[in-house]
């Protein structure tokens, strides 16, 4: 059976369709979802999971006055599709196509922009508030993840939450692990309340004397309680909020009788639902932590379309395990990314000094402090969009008393379908205004593997390198790597009139516009130099005065404000014109590399077509 009304390009009404339908619905959106995932890569097996949650809150709440909330929102697939984007599901996080993640100016029902994770309760907080204060009837509707509950985020909004007592459903999907396995006491809690001497107690005092003096008859009732008692609502009740479940996450009857429940309680409420991470494809389902962002794949086989390439992850992760191997002083930590950080490994094999403390990147910047502080080497490895949540920490905590803290920043620049979210273009002009920190950045695999190196022995300060998603632009082995010295940068290819300036990746792109110029022999030859800076904090003075010419050409892979263009034009000498190819200052949409740096306009066409205009 198949049911038109998800895919006419209206919003879906659940409520005509029977519990069959619905279920035959649910294995529609799966369908869909597995069929447009395996196409274009995307999050498979967490929103696949939440399949019959999100049907179940369009059949209970209206979307068109309840806001809904979801956390991260990289699991609102079901949600797309059933607010009239079937066909345009097709499109998802292809350039100029529906965003990954929840985004009001692509649809009304899109309540809030996300794509970080633990901010849903805090939204949900303010609308609460919003609603109170303009006297409407409407009820902030959340779909928070279990391992969304290692963020201090929430915390304190359930706090304010549980006081305040504003109408709000949270629905915790609790499939027992987050992008990676659970992290922390609280997370456990889940499942470890049971064992717990206050559930005792209580198990003891008061439900076994229940069953011992009742009839039979009543006894079913007070076991019923016993099974209650022996979940988490008492931590949930004891910040003032009510508890429903655990409930059976894909039982769509159960989920709509329960959510129905909660909405008419006219307070905050925690619906617990126990789901499969993956559920409906076989391969995805359970614990496979590769399941959660895909590339391209066969659905049939699982196996991904394109052979796994050396990313510069990858070789990060390598080089410090060879380190680490030799120095007993290195350790590291990231935030509930130990795959995509390259840590998985090391956590494994060193695992009393490698630490995924879950998503806290607050905590794990600070806590890497007093290691240093210790005489141990920590290494903090975060993508450059989540680096940024622990910001405060790396200005309180480690530059301000200049602990020697080393800052592994993946995912530095555009890093494709995430889009505005997740892309790595801020980072260069958050660090560069901070006292006592040094910043460098890698050109190609090996300077990273450089990098790591120059970074294990220093120790003077706190000091951050940057590197891309996947491969690096510029080829390997085109230039031999050299040890990174502290301030210095190295000119790669000599010039005269026209010198191309490039920060880590930017030297990739830099090259292949200097290629174009040469195949097109619209410059003499030596005309335009190469130069990689590999510092920008402190800035190499001594080469950049040896820089004489007409023009300087930037390209760095961040935005232009607070970037290296703007760095460079504040030197304390006469320089000849500075002309930044780097990012402009705006929040990038997803798509490809290629096709977004084509768009911006700093594409290494760009670059050659602008220096041949000029000269």
């Amino acid at each position: 059976m198949t049911f038109s009304l998800s895919k006419s390009g209206e919003i879906a009404n659940l409520k005509e369709l029977s519990i069959p339908q619905l279920e035959q619905l649910a294995k529609e959106i799966r369908e869909r979802i597995l069929e447009v995932v395996s196409r274009n890569g995307g999050h498979l097996s967490s929103t696949l999971g939440a399949v019959d949650l999100i049907i179940g809150m369009h059949y209970v709440f209206d979307v068109k006055k309840d806001p809904f909330i979801f956390d991260v929102s990289h699991q609102a697939y079901a949600h797309k599709l059933l607010t009239g984007r079937w066909k345009e599901f097709d499109t998802l996080r292809q350039f100029g196509g529906l965003s990954g993640y929840t985004k009001p100016s692509e649809s009304p029902y899109d309540y809030f922009s996300a794509g970080h994770s633990s901010t849903s309760i805090s939204i949900a907080v303010g609308a609460g508030k919003a609603i109170k204060l303009k006297g409407e009837d409407r009820i902030p509707v959340v779909l928070i993840g279990d391992g969304a509950l290692g963020s201090g985020m929430v915390y304190e909004a359930l706090n304010e939450l549980g006081e305040r007592k504003y109408p709000v459903v949270i629905i915790l999907n609790d499939n027992e692990m987050s992008i990676g396995r659970p992290i922390g006491a609280l997370s456990k809690y889940l499942t470890r309340l049971k064992a717990g001497k206050f559930y005792q107690g209580i198990k003891e005092k008061v439900v076994k004397k229940m069953l011992h003096s009742l009839p039979s008859d009543f006894r079913y009732v007070a076991k019923k309680m016993e099974e209650f008692l022996a979940v988490n609502g008492i931590f949930f009740e004891e910040l003032g909020l009510e508890y429903i479940g655990p409930i059976d996450g894909h039982n769509l009857e159960e989920i709509i009788s329960t959510l129905q429940q909660a909405k008419e309680m006219g307070k905050p409420v925690v619906v617990h639902a126990k789901t499969i991470k993956g559920k409906g494809y076989r391969q995805a389902e359970g614990y496979y932590e590769h399941w959660h962002g895909v590339s391209p794949f066969d659905p049939k086989t699982g196996e991904p379309k394109s052979p796994p390439k050396l990313s510069a992850t990858k070789v990060f992760a390598q080089t410090l395990e060879e380190i680490a191997d030799r120095d007993p002083k290195v350790v590291g930590v990231t935030a509930a990314m130990p795959s995509g950080t390259g840590l998985k490994e090391l956590l494994k094999k060193y695992p009393d000094r490698f630490w995924d403390v879950g998503i806290a990147e607050q905590h794990a910047v600070t806590s890497m402090a007093p290691l240093a502080k210790e005489g141990f080497k920590p290494f903090v490895a975060i993508y450059s969009t989540f680096l940024q949540r622990g910001y405060d920490q790396i200005i309180h905590d480690v530059c301000l008393d200049n602990y020697p803290v080393r800052f592994a920043i993946d995912r530095a620049g555009i890093v494709g379908a995430d889009g505005e979210t997740h892309q790595g273009v801020f980072d260069v002009g958050y660090l560069r205004i901070l006292p006592n920190i040094r910043l460098f950045a890698p050109r190609d695999f090996g300077t990273l593997r450089e990098a790591v190196k120059f970074a294990h022995k220093w120790e003077k300060s706190p000091i951050a390198f940057r590197y891309p998603r996947g491969a690096f632009d510029l080829p390997e082995n085109l230039f031999p790597p050299t040890p990174f010295e502290e301030g210095r940068g190295e000119i790669l290819i000599p010039g005269k009139r026209v010198w191309i300036l490039g920060y880590g990746n930017g030297v990739g792109r830099g090259y292949q516009a200097l290629k174009l110029l040469e195949e097109r022999g619209e410059i003499a030859p030596g005309d335009v130099g190469l130069v990689d800076l590999r510092f920008i904090k402190p800035l190499d003075f001594q080469l950049l005065r040896q820089l004489e010419g007409d023009l300087w050409v930037v390209v760095s892979d961040n935005v232009e404000d607070g970037g290296v263009g703007e760095l460079l034009k504040g030197v304390p000498f006469p320089t000849p014109q500075i002309l930044s190819f780097e990012y402009p200052t705006i929040f990038i949409p997803h798509g490809s590399k290629r096709e977004v740096e084509k768009w911006l306009g700093v594409a290494p066409v760009d670059i050659a077509h602008y220096i041949i205009n000029t000269f």
